[in-house]
C-alpha cells in the first residue's frame, strides 16, 4: 500500500487524480481477469448477481474512494504519515465492525489490550510528528 501511494500520487501528478484512479482500477481489473484465467475459473461472474446482501458488492465503490483518499494523503502528508493515519483508521474501524458484527462479521468481544494497542499506536503517531 505505502509504494502503490507513492506510485499513484507520482502518476496523479502528470495525469489527474480520475485518470490515475481509472487506471488503477482497470489495471486491477485486468490482473485479476488473467489471475481468474491462470487459476482455473475458480466462481462465476453470474454468481454476483445471487449474493445475498447487495451492499457488498460496493467494495468498488470503496476501492475507487480508497484509491482518491490514499492519492490526496499521500500528496498533502507525504508517504509515512499518510500510511500512520491510513493504517490506524483501517485498525480503528475494523475493530469496531469485530465489536458490533456489522457487514456479517462475527462478533468480538471488548478487550482492553486491543484498545491500549490502539492507544500506544496513536502515541506513536504524535511521537513521529513530534518536532
Amino acid at each position: 500500500m505505502s509504494m502503490q501511494g507513492v506510485f499513484n500520487t507520482g502518476v496523479t501528478k502528470q495525469t489527474g487524480i480520475w485518470v490515475c484512479a481509472g487506471f488503477v482500477q482497470f489495471s486491477a481489473l485486468i490482473v485479476c481477469l488473467g489471475a481468474w484465467l491462470a487459476t482455473g475459473r475458480e466462481g462465476s461472474f453470474s454468481e454476483l448477481f445471487k449474493i445475498d446482501n447487495k451492499y457488498m458488492l460496493l467494495g468498488g465503490v470503496m476501492g475507487a474512494a480508497i484509491t482518491y483518499t490514499v492519492i490526496k494523503s499521500v500528496d498533502a502528508l507525504g508517504a509515512a504519515r499518510a500510511n500512520m493515519f491510513i493504517i490506524t483508521a483501517q485498525l480503528i474501524v475494523a475493530y469496531i465492525i469485530e465489536l458490533l458484527g456489522i457487514f456479517g462479521a462475527e462478533r468480538a468481544e471488548f478487550e482492553w489490550r486491543k484498545l491500549i494497542g490502539i492507544i500506544i499506536i496513536i502515541v506513536g503517531i504524535i511521537t513521529f510528528k513530534w518536532k
